[in-house]
């Protein structure tokens, strides 16, 4: 199959346009194929040198579009620098149950919501203990969705100063390797969710599960399993966490870079198998399985995955964080030429001379787009 190894490629070459799909997955492939095409509109550029004229066609800044994705990243990251501490940082990754998947297909928003409020109850708990920290926490908290192949594995990346903000303005720093115990943090957050869901079957909030006796198994059944909890002492300079951030914040399923081949009936795509040490391994899929396992990971419209704890909450975090600043005796160290300043548009290098610049001639309207 001729074309760029890209899933703009394998959806123009798998959506089924006759097969019916719920509106949220239908806008998303919409966007993802209009993304920088005349369907987007755009400027039309000729070079103030060679005369030369080229279209640049608009993104469509979806959260799943893997090419937007990539600067919206790096913007993000650039303002959340300045709440970067100089202490070590903690990475404690927390799975929900693989038994829990029909009931996210089902409820997601209710599902991941759940998931969110479930291990920050758990972490603050552990925190406020004296035992622990004894004080507030903070915590930034990532939502995958993914597995590398694609399948449903529900997760919150969650990255960790290294100790908490007490009542009275102090810092007291973590002093274990793993910031809270593993196993304890593991139960704790497996009866806080089973909790939270029994409570949301018993408001009717989880309307969809309609079988017989399947709330009240499935909740006894997963009380009876371990859940999985990764912590890792990860991190300790400022710049290596805000580029350790980057790699999860704005993360669709699959980046482009891992497509090996597109042919007429299959994708084929690259992945680790973290059963097998971690070894890179190559998956052939059919084209519809490929494109279904991708829209398994579409999110609610409108729904924050990424999300601020304690004293890194948006509505307190500038009067925290500069409490925490003072009782390590640091100095607001702000570095003004991180703060990133829009400016208009401009023009780009000329792609044909590489000498003048390709500046905006007048704009080219949008295609209605009729696609999804």
């Amino acid at each position: 199959m001729a074309g760029a190894l890209s899933l703009q490629t394998v959806l123009a070459s798998f959506l089924e346009p006759h097969v019916p799909r719920p509106p949220r997955q239908a806008q998303v492939c919409a966007h993802l194929q209009a993304c920088r095409t005349p369907a987007m509109g755009g400027w039309l550029l000729q070079c103030d040198r060679c005369q030369a004229v080229q279209p640049h066609y608009f993104a469509c800044r979806d959260r799943h579009c893997p090419h937007c994705q990539h600067h919206a990243s790096q913007r993000w990251c650039e303002q959340q620098q300045q709440a970067v501490l100089p202490v070590p940082y903690y990475h404690v990754v927390f799975t929900l149950p693989h038994a829990l998947n029909p009931w996210v297909q089902l409820h997601p928003d209710l599902l991941y919501d759940l998931w969110f409020q479930s291990v920050w109850a758990t972490l603050r708990a552990f925190a406020a203990a004296p035992r622990y920290l004894g004080g507030e926490l903070g915590m930034t908290a990532v939502l995958h969705t993914w597995g590398q192949t694609l399948e449903r594995h529900v997760h919150l990346h969650c990255l960790i100063p290294g100790g908490a903000r007490t009542a009275a303005g102090q810092w007291r720093p973590a002093r274990s390797n793993y910031l809270f115990p593993v196993r304890a943090l593991s139960r704790r957050v497996r009866g806080r969710m089973v909790s939270a869901l029994r409570s949301a079957y018993a408001r009717s909030e989880l309307h969809r599960v309609t079988r017989a006796g399947e709330v009240t198994a499935l909740l006894h059944t997963l009380m009876q399993t371990e859940w999985v909890v990764y912590s890792n002492h990860c991190l300790a300079h400022t710049d290596t966490v805000v580029a350790y951030l980057a790699r999860y914040t704005h993360r669709i399923a699959i980046t482009e870079q891992r497509l090996v081949a597109i042919d007429d009936a299959q994708v084929t795509f690259r992945y680790r198998d973290y059963r097998d040490n971690g070894k890179h391994k190559l998956m052939q899929l059919a084209g519809a399985e490929f494109v279904r396992r991708f829209l398994l990971h579409v999110l609610p419209k409108g729904f924050m995955r990424i999300r601020h704890y304690g004293f890194l909450a948006n509505r307190c975090r500038e009067e925290k964080l500069e409490q925490i600043r003072i009782a390590l005796g640091q100095a607001d160290e702000r570095d003004a030429a991180t703060i990133v300043v829009e400016t208009p548009f401009d023009g780009y290098l000329c792609p044909r001379c590489r000498q003048g610049v390709a500046r905006v001639r007048y704009p080219i309207a949008a295609i209605r787009w009729k696609g999804g």
